[in-house]
Parts: C-alpha cells; sequence; structure tokens
C-alpha cells in the first residue's frame, strides 16, 4: 500500500468556506505537490488498518450515534451502495472484490451478500487475512454498514425531491466534532448552517445540489489543525488532547487535518453519494518551506472570530502563529 497522500489547501494563504468543487478526472488539484487531476473516489494506503480500527471501534461504542437514515428511497439506495461496492473494488487494487451480489475483502477476512436497494446484509462469512482480527466479532447490521466497515471514506447520501433536499443517510464514523444525528434529514442549507462563514455557500444551496447531482463527480477538500491525529471526534466520544480547555499548541503534537470529500450524482434516483477521508499529517511534516509557513500563517489570520472559534483555534492561535514565524525564519537562514 502507498502512502496516504499529502494535500495542502491553505497554500493559496486564504481561509474560506466555499463549494470549491473540482470536476474528477478533469481540473488538477493545486493542493498537491504535482498539481495533477485525481479521478478516485476511494483509497486504500498504508492507514487502512488504523481506519479500521477507528471504524470498529466507534460501531461498538455505539452505531447509532454515527449512522442513520431518513427518507431515502430504494431507488437512491441502490443506486448509491451499488456504486459504492463496485467503485471500491474498482480501486482497490485487487483487494477486494464485487460480482454484483457479494463484496469479499482479502485485506479484512471477510465477505457478504448485500441487497442494495433494499439495504439488507446476509451471513458475513469469514476467512484468514491479514487484518482479519480487527474486524473479528463485528456484525454489520445493514448494507451500508458493511460496505463503510470496508472503506476508509466515510459515507452519506443526498436525496432531492421537487420540493427539498436533504440528508437521507449517513455512515460516518470519523466526524471531526460533529454529530451525524444532528444532520440528518436536514437540508443543505440546514445541515452547514452552523459552519463559520458558510452563509456565502449556502445562498447558492439550490445551485450547488443541482450541480452535484446533475455534473459531477467533483471532489473538495476542507482543512484545519487537530492538536490530536485521532480519526473519530464525535461529541459523545471519548476527550482526547485536541479541543480541550487545557491543550496548548505543541509542535510535536500537531496536525494538519485534511477532508478529501467527493460527491458523485445519480440524476435517475435522484440524489448523490458524499464521501469524506479524513487525512492527519504531522504539523511538521506539512509545513516544511518557509513559503508554506507564511501561506499557513495568512490562511489563519484571515480567519474571523467566529471561524477560529468554530475551528477549536482559541486557546493555540497566538502560538501556532508564532511557531510558523518562526519556522519562516529558521528556512530562510
Amino acid at each position: 500500500m502507498h502512502p496516504p497522500t499529502l494535500y495542502r489547501p491553505f497554500l493559496d494563504g486564504q481561509y474560506s468556506v466555499s463549494a470549491g468543487l473540482f470536476r474528477l478526472g478533469v481540473q488538477p488539484i493545486p493542493w498537491r505537490e504535482d498539481a495533477r487531476p485525481e479521478s478516485h473516489t476511494f483509497s486504500l494506503d498504508h492507514e487502512y488498518p488504523r481506519f479500521i480500527a477507528s471504524k470498529v471501534a466507534a460501531h461498538r461504542r455505539g452505531l447509532y450515534q454515527y449512522s442513520g437514515e431518513a427518507g431515502l428511497t430504494p431507488d437512491l439506495r441502490e443506486a448509491a451502495l451499488t456504486h459504492v461496492a463496485g467503485t471500491l473494488a474498482a480501486e482497490s487494487g485487487g483487494a477486494l472484490h464485487w460480482n454484483g451480489i457479494t463484496l469479499r475483502n482479502d485485506l479484512l477476512g471477510w465477505e457478504a451478500d448485500l441487497d442494495p436497494r433494499w439495504g439488507a446484509v446476509g451471513t458475513v462469512r469469514r476467512f484468514p487475512a491479514p487484518h482479519a482480527n480487527l474486524v473479528q466479532g463485528v456484525q454489520a447490521v445493514h448494507a451500508l454498514d458493511f460496505l463503510g466497515l470496508n472503506t476508509q471514506e466515510d459515507l452519506a447520501i443526498i436525496a432531492r425531491d421537487e420540493r427539498a433536499d436533504w440528508l437521507a443517510a449517513t455512515h460516518v464514523l470519523s466526524p471531526q466534532h460533529w454529530d451525524p444525528r444532528d444532520k440528518l434529514g436536514r437540508d443543505f442549507v440546514a445541515v452547514h448552517t452552523p459552519v463559520a462563514g458558510s452563509g456565502p455557500m449556502n445562498a447558492t444551496a439550490p445551485r450547488l445540489v443541482d450541480a452535484v447531482i446533475q455534473r459531477g463527480p467533483f471532489v473538495r477538500f476542507a482543512w484545519g489543525l487537530s492538536m490530536s491525529d485521532r480519526l473519530d471526534h464525535h461529541p459523545a466520544g471519548p476527550p482526547d488532547a485536541d479541543r480541550h480547555s487545557d491543550t496548548r499548541f505543541n509542535p510535536d503534537h500537531a496536525f494538519l487535518r485534511v477532508e478529501r470529500q467527493t460527491l458523485t450524482g445519480f440524476p435517475q434516483a435522484s440524489g448523490a453519494l458524499f464521501t469524506i477521508r479524513p487525512l492527519t499529517t504531522p504539523l511538521r511534516d506539512a509545513v516544511v518551506t518557509a513559503e508554506q509557513a507564511l501561506a499557513l500563517v495568512r490562511a489563519l489570520r484571515s480567519m474571523t472570530p467566529d471561524q477560529i472559534r468554530y475551528k477549536g483555534l482559541e486557546t493555540i492561535l497566538k502560538d501556532v502563529l508564532s511557531w510558523l514565524s518562526d519556522q519562516a525564519i529558521d528556512s530562510d537562514t
């Protein structure tokens, strides 16, 4: 397996909340060092075991806190889940297999028959595999659950009819300080209103949802700083150093957290699949040149007070900026 891709969305020196859509397979991704287009939805890299272990821990703690459905039609469920199974297998480098009925994972040592239309998962069959221990004793409760437990990405399904759009399904086991239950069944504006600075994006919601369903697939990126590389920051989960009131900035325990998000539309089923892949990179590895340090300084300084609070940076921002300024000076000498 290859290392995770390193993205630096802060390089434009501006923090903003916008759609920021790049057409998959067509538009270059400026946050990559090689700035080439990307065509994949799913990625299996050397962090795969860490992601599966984190997802299983959340699953055992309480799947209901992370996953649910609200008005998901059989047509949209079938379109989205069939796409997930087929694309995941095609992009797995031969580690996963999908024949239209059975999804088999040669890394986790399990397979199951799935009914994408009605969401049923058949008997899970197990066999020896490199990481079979990670899912030992885990029972998937429905097809979306089984699919989500095989991916590094989190999964969500957006639905729309002639009256409204809404979040119709979630399997989000690595949320960054938000509760999937608060979003389920709500429309685009309601989902994003808590995000500081989302007003201009929300004003374009009807056109944006239409573009996602009719003209994708797309990829977009969100980013922030974290004082922990833990993947699951559900508000009901165990606390850690990130956003803890006693936590102070330590460059050796700081991370750039980037979410790579893809959106794939199913016009015939009136909806879309939304994937979320968090990537946590030590800040010392994400910022290695004076140019990168100064770009991150500019981006952080461009945040509004509301955005600073929303990103959990109030108690550490001053020290982060000071450290970055020192890094820029050291890199130039």
